[in-house]
């Protein structure tokens, strides 16, 4: 599958490109979605209990808002009390792969979520929670959905629940899938047949790949000598390492090292949270219709009102969490012993199911840090931010989640560093592309993040260098 997956990344070229965008733009045309902010209270299909505060949906399904207390006894801050996220529901994030003239193609769809900043976005083939493929919106069935549901006449290329934002989540796990078919499949209209090459380039356009389509892409099995028999190294010698971090073995610290240490700091690290009244949270406020912090930090809680006549229901209503500014997330990397190595962060959020994942380098949103204490200012965030030109191998805004999230944004960028003492830490590692494939086969290793970053190391194979498409809005 690796020698497959090569090849098809390997694949493609401008005219293909022309071609995608021609589609891309006349489905996004036709897929108009029209979102309008609406206080909390008046948000028809859900209600707020009258004491606690919870928000909650009417048929008790898809998700609720709460509160949640934190204590980190030896964190930076070491207590605090949000909003959060609890949906218990396991969705599925599937893909489907199929060989079309001799090369691996992706099913992927353009689909309109009302979070998105732009609109149309493109997604995998199906992305879809217990709750809508249930249908208990009363809505129209989702498409493909039986491939992901009976495997048995398909070949299951992976298949892992992954977690996603721990920070607004509550325990929040989805199946990520790919499933290869061999057999003819009728492409309805609003999905296409692409190649992983094409997929690549396409994630160096701002906001267009979608964080469910970054994470199963990052859960493919694109590891092993295969991927440099397909991708000789004709580039420089970042490119030379990157694919050599991709096939080959080692690295500087064994697998076992790497499991031990993250089973010592999930052991080590102390986090306790409490389900607690959304109503009075200490340092949130419900103003002007929405929920906010009293810093202005952060995020606010919203409801908006949809209408659109090409999703399972033509109109309806829901909170989401909007973000207060664009936020960071970035690998260092750098090569060690011929491979490319990024250096992960074994960090802990209130949302995950087994206390710490690993995260990249940096993940903020740095204007936070004016009403935080500087001993919670990321660390490596100024070796972020101060990277020359020639050391940033790859500089994309990407969307998070338009489902829960409204107009959630952080910059992706992978930073080359010399390697040295100074990245030495108990709480940071250096693994290669190899070994995080390796964890991405296993459950709640990688946090969402790191694994979109995963998809964007992957999109450098080729080249060893984005070129950042800028045209598309």
């Amino acid at each position: 599958m690796p020698r497959r997956i090569a090849q098809s990344v390997s694949a493609g070229d401008e005219t293909g490109t022309a071609e995608f965008d021609r589609w891309f733009d006349d489905l996004r045309e036709r897929r108009a979605m029209q979102v309008t902010p609406v206080p909390l209270d008046d948000l028809s299909g859900w209600s707020t209990h009258p004491d606690t505060g919870v928000i909650r949906h009417d048929s008790g399904r898809f998700f609720t808002i709460g509160g949640l207390e934190v204590h980190v006894p030896n964190g930076p801050v070491p207590q605090w009390s949000q909003p959060i996220i609890n949906q218990p529901e396991i969705g599925i994030l599937g893909l489907l792969i199929k060989q079309i003239d001799g090369v691996l193609h992706c099913l992927v769809q353009g689909k309109v979520e009302p979070g998105n900043r732009n609109g149309l976005q493109l997604c995998p083939t199906v992305q879809a929670t217990r709750s809508n493929y249930t249908q208990v919106h009363g809505g129209r069935p989702v498409p493909y959905l039986e491939h992901f549901r009976d495997t048995a006449r398909h070949r299951i290329v992976s298949d892992v629940r992954q977690s996603e934002q721990g920070a607004w989540f509550r325990q929040k796990r989805n199946r990520n899938m790919v499933v290869e078919v061999t057999e003819d499949i009728e492409v309805i209209d609003g999905f296409r047949w692409v190649t992983f090459g094409e997929l690549h380039r396409l994630l160096q356009a701002e906001d267009l790949i979608n964080m469910d389509a970054r994470t199963v892409l990052s859960c493919v099995p694109f590891a092993g000598p295969e991927v440099t028999a397909v991708l000789p190294a004709g580039g420089d010698a970042f490119h030379a390492a990157l694919l050599a971090s991709c096939s080959g073995d080692g690295g500087l610290h064994p697998m076992t090292d790497i499991l031990s240490w993250v089973t010592e700091i999930r052991t080590r690290t102390e986090v306790y949270t409490r389900e607690v009244p959304l109503r009075g949270l200490p340092g949130w406020r419900r103003e002007a219709g929405r929920i906010v912090h009293e810093s202005g930090r952060f995020f606010d809680v919203i409801g908006v009102d949809v209408r659109t006549g090409t999703r399972e229901v033509g109109s309806w209503m829901q909170p989401l969490i909007a973000p207060i500014g664009t936020g960071l997330v970035a690998f260092l990397v750098a090569r060690i012993q011929g491979m490319l190595h990024a250096l992960v962060h074994a960090r802990a959020e209130p949302g995950y199911l087994d206390v710490v994942e690993l995260g990249p380098t940096v993940q903020c949103t740095p204007e936070n840090y004016t009403v935080l204490p500087s001993a919670a200012r990321p660390r490596f965030i100024d070796t972020v931010l101060a990277a020359r030109p020639e050391r940033i191998h790859f500089d994309t805004v990407l969307s998070e989640e338009g489902g829960r999230f409204h107009h959630s944004r952080n910059r992706y960028t992978v930073v080359e560093v010399d390697p040295g003492p100074e990245y030495d830490h108990p709480d940071f590692r250096w693994v290669t592309l190899h070994q995080m494939a390796d964890l991405l086969r296993h459950s709640h290793y990688l946090n969402v993040q790191a694994r979109s970053l995963v998809a964007c190391l992957h999109s450098l194979t080729a080249t060893g260098r984005a070129t950042r498409r800028t045209d598309r809005p």
